[in-house]
């Protein structure tokens, strides 16, 4: 039995563009709806009767990596819908826990099945493209908003609906407040928006910082003998250096370059290298290294080339996940003037701690 819905999979979902500050309400003719920015899988869920299928922003299926979702949009959605949302879940301190997500995308259905009984995810649901036989992506965000209130006013805990305000004044705080939760900012959405597949017509404000970070490899680019992407260390409290995420933002001829500044940089004996036991392939990786295989591509090719830890760079970041950065950064400059030992995780800003059920109850 195959679905007959009216917005029929695959979708793709609808994007946002950057700003750099919280748009006021007359930034767009219509005034703007303020959401907080989850952090998780973005998700659009069609339900179709006793069908389910949960769709990705690759339009690959999550189906079969959320049994629980599956069962709550059968025990909590209309019979017929199709809604746009994010998979979170909530780790024992209140928040988010992107990695504890990351776990989810396994071959093996008995892990998958484990996982969603220790570490259960659920749903937020933030927009609504069709109900029963109505397609409603052509109708205004605004109604679209209203209808997902009520198509959702009976749900239970494994689905959810984004809080939402027209205030600033009070998005701000969200903004400010919120990240303590493991959210990344603020999504501005046009309230005459109709929903765009694949358009960048939303807005998203994000935490914006700096960092100083140790330079302690790099990966070749794809295309050719020139630099993809800058391994970026951070030393922990007992002195070790962990792997802290990557710098991977530059235009071509500025990759081109970079290999002949980290030349002088390529080490001579590499067992004195912080991370020389992930070069080994007999060797269980210690603690934050990188060179750990991809769980969206097992295909994908995570070699990478070692450096002498003595280049600094600043590096801009929006937030933390667990003891890395949660997105790539984007490298600022070179810091000759900085040791690298003092390069550590205390110079990075630590949000007040949040409940999600403190973020979810501002309906």
């Amino acid at each position: 039995m195959t679905m007959t819905l009216p917005v029929m999979p695959p979708v793709k979902p609808m994007l946002c563009k950057s700003l750099k500050a919280m748009p006021p309400q007359d930034f767009v003719p219509a005034g703007l709806l303020y959401e907080p920015k989850w952090d998780g899988f973005r998700c659009i869920i069609f339900r179709d009767g006793g069908q389910v299928e949960l769709g990705s922003r690759n339009e690959k299926p999550l189906t079969r990596y959320f049994p629980e979702i599956v069962a709550a949009a059968l025990r909590e959605l209309p019979g017929r819908c199709v809604i746009d949302g994010e998979i979170i879940i909530e780790g024992p301190d209140g928040g988010l826990e992107f990695e504890v997500l990351l776990q989810r995308i396994h071959p093996a259905a008995s892990r998958i099945t484990k996982l969603s009984g220790e570490t259960p995810a659920r749903f937020v649901a933030f927009d609504l493209l069709a109900i029963d036989d109505e397609d409603l992506r052509t109708v205004p965000f605004s109604e679209r908003r209203e209808r997902l209130l009520a198509a959702l006013s009976d749900s239970g805990p494994g689905v959810q609906v984004t809080p939402a305000t027209t205030d600033i004044e009070l998005a701000t705080v969200w903004f400010d407040s919120f990240e303590g939760a493991g959210l990344d900012g603020i999504v501005a959405k046009p309230l005459d928006v109709p929903y765009v597949e694949d358009g960048r017509a939303l807005f998203k404000i994000k935490h914006q910082r700096t960092a100083d970070v140790v330079v302690a490899g790099f990966r070749w680019h794809k295309s050719g003998p020139v630099v993809g992407s800058l391994l970026l260390g951070l030393y922990n409290d007992e002195g070790s250096l962990q792997h802290v995420g990557v710098a991977a933002s530059f235009t071509m001829n500025r990759r081109g370059e970079l290999v002949d500044e980290l030349a002088a940089y390529v080490p001579a004996d590499l067992s004195e290298h912080p991370w020389a036991h992930e070069l080994d392939a007999d060797a269980g990786a210690i603690g934050r290294v990188p060179g750990a295989v991809s769980r969206w591509n097992s295909g994908k090719d995570l070699s990478w080339n070692p450096l002498r830890p003595e280049l600094v760079c600043e590096v801009a970041y929006d937030h933390l996940q667990g003891d890395r950065f949660r997105h790539a950064t984007q490298f600022q400059r070179w810091r000759p003037d900085r040791d690298p030992a003092s390069c550590t995780y205390s110079q990075l800003e630590t949000p007040t701690r949040v409940n999600l059920a403190d973020v979810l109850s501002q309906q």
